[in-house]
């Protein structure tokens, strides 16, 4: 007997791990914790998603940045807000992006005659009206694909989908833990970084020309939640995650070692060694950083003296998955052998990237 089956329209909604976006319904913020910031250049804001900007102190971003209640299936959302307006000149760039990492992008296999088609569909809300623009980069940035949708009524949720022929062309990262996507949403853009939208540049395009520059108004809102990017023409619903496993993939970036109890032994030499255990393994080998403004490590049996500096670390083999033994440089008088803490209860912590 043969069994037909037939697989209805649609059907791949049901398959996981179709959004190659970690975080895009904006449900993780591990560095801010739902505080408003003004990001410098390059810094993150929510997981995954990084600011870049030509000019600093244009806009501050939060995770629910308002009052303002999410579109339905969703409870967080990114909010930027221009803090200070700017004629945008032709150099100057300002937007959100989220760089793929090429182990969860190779399928498409981008660069080849094979190269599959890409939907990006996502909520935003913004205070402006317009056709706005963003782009698709590959990873040496000489490859984009300026695309633009339209924003019809002012501080409403409106849902957008684009749907973007693969890239036959160009060298795009395989399955590597290197950037294999970038997916940039503009908020201001000058005529360098701009380019025709709907088609593939051998060109670094960060937006479509005559986009709507966000930054040009004074306390104009951008609001984007329910980012997704999957194979295919058509957009599915979004795919939405268990807490605990979104948090994870974004760990593999970006990790916290929390204070307000024991993390290691402060030795001579002003000194101290800290083992740490990631929670799943990291992309690559992290750097450490100590948030100096949200506490330090310090020796309580042995002084006052605190650590305010980290300067080296060494890790497990494979660096990326082992418990790593990290040796802190520290200055100050000598610390006494001792255990050490992060100070500030469970608001201290040293933060670990993996970032791509």
């Amino acid at each position: 007997m043969t069994l037909a089956v037939n697989i209805a329209q649609g059907a791949s909604n049901n398959v996981t791990f179709r959004n190659k976006i970690i975080n895009g319904n904006m449900v993780i913020d591990q560095r801010n914790a739902g505080a408003s910031v003004t990001p410098a250049d390059g810094a993150y804001t929510l997981d995954r998603w990084q600011y870049q900007a030509s000019q600093a102190s244009k806009f501050t971003v939060q995770q629910n940045a308002a009052s303002v209640t999410p579109p339905t299936g969703f409870s967080n959302y990114l909010g930027a807000t221009v803090a200070a307006s700017v004629s945008v000149g032709s150099g100057d760039y300002f937007g959100l992006l989220q760089r793929i990492e090429g182990f969860n992008f190779a399928d498409m296999a981008w660069g080849t005659a094979s190269a599959s088609p890409i939907t990006v569909s996502f909520w935003v809300r913004s205070s402006l009206t317009g056709t706005f623009g963003g782009s698709l980069r590959n990873s040496a940035q000489n490859r984009s694909y300026p695309f633009t949708y339209i924003i019809s009524s002012a501080n409403t949720w409106e849902q957008k989908t684009v749907t973007i022929a693969g890239d036959t062309s160009g060298t795009w990262v395989g399955a590597t833990n290197g950037t294999g996507l970038q997916v940039w949403f503009a908020l201001g853009t000058g005529s360098t970084y701009s380019g025709t939208s709907g088609a593939w540049a051998g060109a670094n395009y960060l937006s479509a020309t005559g986009a709507t520059s966000v930054v040009a108004t004074n306390g104009a809102t951008f609001y984007i939640t329910g980012v997704q990017l999957e194979a295919g023409t058509t957009a599915s619903p979004f795919e939405y995650r268990q807490y605990g496993t979104e948090f994870q993939l974004c760990q593999r970036y970006f990790s916290l070692m929390a204070g307000g109890g024991a993390c290691g032994t402060a030795e001579s030499n002003n000194r101290a060694s800290v083992t740490y255990q990631f929670s799943v393994p990291m992309r690559t080998a992290p750097t450490g950083t100590l948030n100096a403004s949200k506490g330090s490590l310090s020796q309580p049996q042995g002084g006052p003296n605190s650590l305010t500096t980290m300067s080296s670390f060494f890790f497990g083999t494979p660096a990326s998955a082992e418990a790593g033994w990290c040796v802190f440089d520290m200055s100050g008088t000598p610390w006494t052998t001792g255990r050490v803490i992060i100070n500030n209860g469970t608001t201290g912590m040293v933060q670990f990237s993996a970032e791509l």
